[in-house]
C-alpha cells in the first residue's frame, strides 16, 4: 500500500474513535434519493458546510471530491456516467466559504475524511471540479498532496487568486477610460445594488457596441484583458468559431464574451468584486506600474489584427488612446486586502501528486492565459512530470460535455493505477469522451498565450 493510502487509513481510525472531539461525527452510508443506485452519505462539516458523497454498489475504489457536489451533483449526468463506471463522487458546497478559497480547500480535505469514515478508505482520492471548483482543486493538490492522490482542474482560475482579478481590472478599467470616463460606473468599490451595477455595466457595454468607435474600444478592452475572440449567444447557444482574420467575427466574439451569453464576464467581474472586497476588507487589485501598450503585443494575434483594424475603420488613433490610458491615474491596493486574497490560494508550482487540466478555448471566465500560467510555474518549478494540460473547442464557462469530463478523469485513474501518464493528446481524448454519450469530442491542439498578470510576477 501506498504511503497517502496508509495515511488516509490513519484518519479514517482517528475520525471514527471520535477525535477530534469538535468534528461532527460522520453519516453512515444510506440509499440515495431515486433513481440513482448508489449508497449515499451526507452531513455538515464542522464548519456548517454541507457534504454530499455517492458510492456505487461495485466501487472501483476512486473517489471523486469536489467543491460544488453537494449543490445539486447528484442529478447531473456525468455523476450518472462516474457512478456508471464505479466511481465514488461527492463534496461540498461554495455557500458558506465563497472566495475564501482557503477554507474552501480545507474543507476538500474535511470531505474526504467524512467519505473515508462513512465507507472506509478510498485507494485512489481526486480533487476535481469546475469554475472556482477548478481553482480549489488545484489548491487542494498544491496544499493536501498527502491527502490526495490527484487533481483534476476543469476551467479553474489557474492565475492564483490575486492574479486573475488583477487581470479582470485591466478589461475593466480600459473600458472605463476610454468608453464611460465620465460615468459613474465604477470600477473597484463595487456598492451593495449589485444586480443595479451589473445592468448598467451591460447596457453601458451594448450601447457601445453599437458604433464604430465602440466596438474599437471593446476589442480593445478584451484583447488587453486576454479575452476570446469567440462567446455564446443571449440565448446561450453556441456561435460559430470565427477565423482569426474576420475581423468582425472577432470582435463580435469579444463583446458576448464581455456583455453577453449566460454568464458575460462584465456580470461576473462586478459581483464576484464586491464579494472579494467584503470578504478582503478592502481592494485587492492594482495596475500600478503596468503598461497597457506592451499587454497588447502579448494577445492573441487575431485579436492584435482587430483592433489594429477596427480603429482604422472608426477613424481613431490607436496610438492616442494607449497614451490615454498610459495617463490615466492607477488603481491601487489595499496591501492588507492583496495578502488577505493571497492566502486564499496563489500558485507555485509545487506539485507531488499528478494534476490534469482541462479548459475551453473561449472560455471568458477562466482564461486559456490563467491556464499558461500555472503550467509555466510547475515547469519552473521542476514538476512538469506531474502535470497534463488539455483544451476543448468550445465557447462560455465550463461548457464540457459529459464525455470531455469523463475522458479526462478516465485518464487519471490510469496515470494513478499504472504510475504513468496515459495518451491525452486529442484524438486519445476524443475517442474516449465519444464513447462515453456519443458525441464527437473537442479536444484540440493548443498553446495559450503569455498572462499578463502572474502573480508574484514572473521576472
Amino acid at each position: 500500500m501506498g504511503s497517502r493510502f496508509l495515511g488516509r487509513l490513519a484518519v479514517v481510525t482517528v475520525l471514527a474513535a471520535g477525535i477530534p472531539a469538535t468534528a461532527h461525527a460522520a453519516e453512515p452510508g444510506k440509499p440515495c434519493p431515486d433513481p440513482i443506485a448508489a449508497t449515499c452519505a451526507d452531513g455538515q462539516l464542522t464548519d456548517g458546510t454541507p457534504y454530499t458523497f455517492a458510492k456505487p454498489a461495485r466501487w472501483n475504489g476512486t473517489v471523486l471530491v469536489d467543491l460544488d457536489f453537494a449543490a445539486g451533483g447528484l442529478t447531473s449526468p456525468l455523476t450518472a456516467s462516474l457512478l456508471d463506471r464505479g466511481y465514488a463522487v461527492g463534496g461540498t458546497t461554495r455557500t458558506l466559504s465563497s472566495w475564501n478559497i482557503a477554507r474552501a480547500i480545507d474543507n476538500q480535505a474535511a470531505a474526504l475524511g467524512r467519505f473515508e469514515a462513512a465507507f472506509g478508505p478510498a485507494r485512489y482520492a481526486i480533487a476535481e471540479g469546475r469554475s472556482m471548483g477548478g481553482m480549489v482543486a488545484a489548491g487542494v493538490a498544491q496544499v493536501y498532496p498527502g491527502r490526495f492522490d490527484a487533481a483534476i482542474p476543469m476551467c479553474g482560475g489557474l492565475g492564483g487568486s490575486v492574479g486573475q482579478w488583477n487581470q479582470k481590472l485591466d478589461t475593466v478599467f480600459t473600458l472605463k477610460t476610454l468608453l464611460f470616463h465620465d460615468s459613474a460606473l465604477p470600477v473597484t468599490g463595487i456598492p451593495a445594488d449589485v444586480a443595479g451595477t451589473q445592468q448598467q455595466w451591460l447596457s453601458a457595454v451594448r450601447s457601445a457596441q453599437a458604433t464604430p468607435a465602440g466596438q474599437a474600444r471593446i476589442a480593445l478592452a478584451a484583447a488587453i484583458g486576454q479575452l476570446p475572440g469567440w462567446g455564446l449567444a443571449a440565448d446561450g447557444s453556441t456561435t460559430p468559431v470565427p477565423d482569426g482574420r474576420d475581423v468582425n467575427g472577432v470582435e463580435q466574439g469579444m463583446f458576448l464574451a464581455l456583455a453577453g451569453g449566460p454568464l458575460p464576464y462584465l456580470g461576473q467581474a462586478v459581483s464576484s468584486r464586491r464579494a472579494i472586497e467584503q470578504l478582503a476588507g478592502g481592494n485587492p487589485s492594482w495596475n500600478t506600474g503596468i503598461d497597457y501598450a506592451r499587454q497588447l503585443t502579448t494577445a492573441e494575434p487575431s485579436a492584435r489584427n482587430a483592433v489594429r483594424r477596427l480603429y482604422e475603420r472608426a477613424g481613431l488613433d490607436l496610438r492616442a488612446d494607449l497614451a490615454r490610458l498610459a495617463a490615466e491615474p492607477r488603481v491601487s491596493a489595499d496591501p492588507a486586502a492583496v495578502a488577505s486574497l493571497a492566502r486564499g490560494i496563489v500558485f507555485t508550482g509545487d506539485l507531488r501528486i499528478p494534476v490534469l487540466t482541462v479548459n475551453g478555448t473561449g472560455d471568458q471566465i477562466s482564461t486559456v492565459a490563467q491556464q499558461e500560467s500555472y503550467g509555466t510555474l510547475v515547469r519552473r518549478a521542476g514538476n512538469a512530470s506531474l502535470l497534463r494540460q488539455t483544451y476543448v473547442r468550445t465557447a462560455g464557462h465550463c461548457t464540457f460535455t459529459t464525455g470531455e469530463q469523463q475522458a479526462a478523469v478516465d485518464r487519471m485513474r490510469t496515470r494513478l493505477r499504472t504510475g504513468h501518464w496515459p495518451d491525452t493528446a486529442p484524438r486519445a481524448m476524443n475517442e474516449l469522451a465519444a464513447a462515453v454519450d456519443g458525441a464527437p469530442g473537442r479536444y484540440l491542439p493548443y498553446a495559450p498565450p503569455h498572462f499578463n498578470r502572474a502573480y508574484p510576477e514572473r521576472r
